[in-house]
């Protein structure tokens, strides 16, 4: 009787539905703030849940967060780029890598900068490069691109085109790719899930 009861316990708990992911705690407390960031920037268009993905994969929304190798803040802004985002957008002056709000604004205003220097196929593909150049540096893009396209392949596709080209060590390949796959792949579908807007990458 008492496996019988054991046995019926665990059918019941195997039965229940799984637990809906939800964003951490910080991410729901800077939803709104970044959803009025990521219009700003981007207008209407802009996806929310690729830049939370985003946050997520870069400091798991703690701002206070230093990396190894001293990237900072939200946005795991290394402190030449803080510099240099500033100059290009004075607005955004003082420096204030570890304020979520200067964090959230630096990151959409950089992604931004970097999708308007890129030309892929669709939405999808532009993302995954902005993101590769976002991780690794928009020049490193360029020249994926073009071995692509010295190889045959096209160079406004990045997923089974761009992404396996690369002049890079291992090491950096490696990072640069998983990195775009958990934001786009993983994470964004996730974001979409739990506050709703449409994956770039709903194909896949």
């Amino acid at each position: 009787m008492i496996r019988l009861c054991l046995f019926l316990t665990l059918l019941l708990v195997g039965c229940q539905p799984a637990t809906a992911w939800q964003p951490p705690a910080n991410a729901e407390r800077y939803q709104r703030e970044l959803t009025r960031i990521v219009q700003q920037t981007w207008g209407l268009e802009g996806s929310v849940a690729v830049h939370a993905a985003q946050i997520q994969q870069e400091s798991a929304w703690r701002p206070d967060v230093d990396s190894p190798v001293g990237a900072q803040g939200l946005a795991q802004f290394m402190p030449s780029t803080s510099a240099w985002i500033v100059e290009i957008y004075p607005d955004l002056e003082p420096v204030a890598p570890y304020s979520p709000g200067w964090a959230m604004r630096a990151m959409a205003r950089y992604d931004r900068w970097i999708w308007q220097r890129l030309d892929a196929a669709d939405a999808c593909q532009r993302w995954a490069m902005t993101l590769s150049g976002y991780n690794g540096g928009l020049g490193w893009v360029w020249r994926d691109q073009k071995l692509a396209d010295d190889a045959g392949d096209n160079p406004a596709v990045w997923f089974g085109s761009v992404a396996n080209y690369t002049a890079r060590a291992d090491w950096a390949k490696r990072e640069n790719r998983d990195y775009v796959d958990r934001i786009l792949l993983r994470y964004t579908p996730r974001y979409v899930s739990a506050w709703g807007g449409r994956s770039p990458c709903y194909h896949f």
